[in-house]
């Protein structure tokens, strides 16, 4: 299950001809998700397992799973925008029933990463997942 943003992003990613628009692609929708406040930017947020900085804060607004995210690898707040794309509006349970891993091979983003940039965004779903279960066991 994928939301609409999600599929908006699949489309424009599919329309793109070579991996180095797709990138640029990535790239920009990192730079204009909104910056995460410094006061966030604490280890209790930090994502552990990516080879950049990365912190993630977690919401549940009105039972609907929303992050805010940072990075300071410009490819990673891309990959971010996507997750966020990805998981942002659905309930706990329908997060946790999304194959990310999929999703991001249907796009072809998986294969197209590098070793370090794939087990950070691993460690970037583990923790949205933890978030999504952590709510829908409340």
């Amino acid at each position: 299950m994928a939301t609409a943003a999600f599929e908006d992003i699949a489309e424009t990613l599919e329309f793109l001809d070579d991996w180095e628009d797709r990138y640029r692609h990535v790239i920009e929708l990192g730079k204009a998700m909104p910056v995460l406040e410094d006061s966030f930017r604490v280890p209790a947020y930090k994502v552990e397992g990516c080879a950049s900085q990365v912190w993630l804060r977690p919401m549940i607004r009105d039972s609907r799973v929303d992050f805010e995210g940072e990075s300071d690898a410009m490819i990673v707040r891309g990959l971010i925008a996507i997750l966020h794309a990805l998981y942002s509006g659905l309930t706990p349970a329908e997060a946790l029933a999304v194959d990310a891993f999929a999703e991001f091979d249907r796009i072809g983003l998986k294969d197209n990463l590098s070793a370090q940039r794939s087990n950070g965004l691993r460690a970037m779903i583990t923790r949205i997942r933890e978030i999504a279960a952590e709510a829908a066991a409340a």
